[in-house]
């Protein structure tokens, strides 16, 4: 008897780019996910990025667990995360619309059809990004971070993983000891390390990405300390600092994010959209920290900052 292919459900959901690590974190918890990946990004009216969508294409296999993947079950699933994060003071357009269709796709190998989406990422002159399946030949002045997307949020791809990335490139000392605040891949974490840092640690508040993590680091033959940890609760402090985080939680966790800081070590806080901006930097006055830079790419935002006092 010949074997069966696979079959695999898509699912395309309508979301504000901003909560891209979120929206994917609960579906590989929730749904046969198998991979992500954040189609091209569509813009109701550039003057209103509030109102931005792009479609997150969620790849589930319809062999495990099909009774999730039935359209009742997507909404169930959907409407109970949004409004939990409602209530954790997230508005509408945050979020953006989630609406979604779900479609077969028999005949089709779903553990790779995702993959085809991904490609080689240049995030600078020196730093690549390169999705672990393809070939790539190193020049000797690059650093080439090896991933696997997909599997946690920080694929190289969003523009706020790279301004953290080009922040580090830029602003990181070669002797800092380094934090990733909800690290998600490692992706940034792997990056300082490569940068020369000689001790990175990075904590989520995901107990699934640690194992992610830690698979992304020793495909880069990097050694990084990764946990389950928030940052009300570390109590080592360090050189250069970085949070790759929803503006508002930001904002909710700046006076944290300083006590983890060295006299004179610098923090770059990303995952901020151009029209949120004031929030954090509110939150950065009040803390008394000191605006260093302020990058762009497209819509996004990245502040860095030093600690003063």
């Amino acid at each position: 008897m010949s074997g069966r292919q696979a079959v695999y459900t898509e699912l395309q959901i309508k979301i504000n780019p901003q909560v891209e690590d979120i929206v994917s974190d609960f579906c590989f918890e929730n749904l046969p996910c198998e991979g992500v990946v954040l189609a091209e990004e569509t813009y109701k009216d550039l003057e209103m990025i509030s109102t931005t969508e792009g479609t997150l294409k969620v790849f589930l296999n319809s062999d495990r667990h099909s009774e999730l993947v039935s359209e009742s079950s997507i909404r169930k699933i959907l409407t109970e995360e949004r409004e939990l994060l409602k209530s954790r003071g997230l508005t509408d357009e945050e979020l953006g619309s989630w609406d979604f269709i779900i479609s077969d796709k028999p005949n089709e190998d779903w553990s790779k059809k995702w993959k085809e989406k991904w490609n080689i990422t240049r995030v600078s002159d020196k730093i690549v990004v390169v999705p672990d399946w393809l070939e790539y030949e190193t020049k000797s002045d690059e650093v080439v971070i090896r991933l696997e997307p997909g599997c946690a949020f920080g694929t190289g791809t969003h523009q706020t993983t790279q301004l953290c990335m080009k922040a580090i490139e830029k602003y990181m000392p070669k002797n800092a000891r380094v934090a990733d605040i909800g690290m998600g891949s490692g992706i940034l974490a792997i990056c300082a390390k490569k940068f020369g840092a000689p001790e990175v640690y990075g904590c989520d508040n995901d107990e699934t990405v640690i194992d992610v993590a830690n698979e992304n680091a020793l495909k880069n033959g990097v050694v990084c300390t990764f946990e389950l940890n928030t940052t009300e609760k570390i109590s080592e402090k360090f050189d250069f600092v970085l949070a790759n985080i929803l503006h508002n939680v930001l904002a909710e966790i700046m006076g944290d994010l300083k006590n983890i800081m060295n006299a004179g070590a610098m923090l770059v806080l990303s995952g901020i959209l151009d029209e949120k901006k004031q929030v954090v930097l509110d939150a950065i006055k009040k803390y008394n920290l000191e605006l260093i830079e302020e990058t762009h790419q497209d819509q996004w935002v990245a502040l860095i900052v030093r600690r003063v006092d």
